[in-house]
């Protein structure tokens, strides 16, 4: 097992208490020895709805020594599912840009940003649209991961480069939403090929 596949398996069972009831605010960064993007400015940038995909941001942004960053509407969604899910595919058949509480305070400084999201009707959800229709992406690395219920991939990185056709992407990873976020290894194996 190498070191940075140690180092986010032993960050799993934290995450998952962490995520048993997820902060309002998950900012912050936390430096480790992995060395991946290397004098590189590293943001993490994620919208979770029930923690799972902030559970697999908090993975990256320990591996990295990237920012977190959260990506919140105005408007929360409603917590009853029958609810989300109608709002949800309403706002992305209407392509609707919610509102978002905060934004990146200096988006210029980062070198390398990824970008969460959970997969919402086969693409990603509207709050994360949102984002990326506020920044100026030019001469930065795009890192799409995306947390699923079963539908994998979909449209969720095709849909991304088509709304960010000239920005610079670097290879998408899915990971089964789940509370402890992704596996050890496999997420340790993806970001070992970005960063070489």
């Amino acid at each position: 097992m190498n070191k940075l596949t140690k180092l986010i398996g032993s960050g799993l069972l934290l995450t998952a208490a962490a995520c048993s009831n997820p902060p309002a605010d998950a900012g912050g960064s936390s430096p480790t020895d992995a060395q991946l993007f290397a004098g590189k400015k590293v943001l993490v940038a994620y919208y979770s709805h029930s923690g799972n995909t902030q559970a697999v941001a908090q993975q990256i942004a320990r591996a990295t020594g990237g920012q977190l960053f959260r990506i919140e509407a105005v408007q929360a969604y409603p917590s009853a599912y029958n609810r989300l899910v109608e709002q949800a595919q309403q706002e992305i058949q209407n392509g609707v840009l919610p509102e978002l509480k905060t934004t990146v305070p200096d988006m210029a400084q980062y070198d390398v940003v990824f970008i969460g999201s959970p997969n919402w009707w086969g693409t990603y959800a509207p709050a994360v649209k949102s984002f990326l229709a506020q920044y100026d992406f030019s001469g930065k690395q795009l890192v799409p991961f995306f947390t699923h219920g079963g539908g994998g991939m979909q449209r969720c990185e095709s849909d991304m480069h088509a709304q960010l056709p000239q920005a610079h992407f670097l290879q998408a990873a899915t990971f089964p939403g789940r509370s402890g976020g992704a596996d050890a290894a496999e997420l340790a194996g993806w970001l070992n090929n970005l960063a070489q």
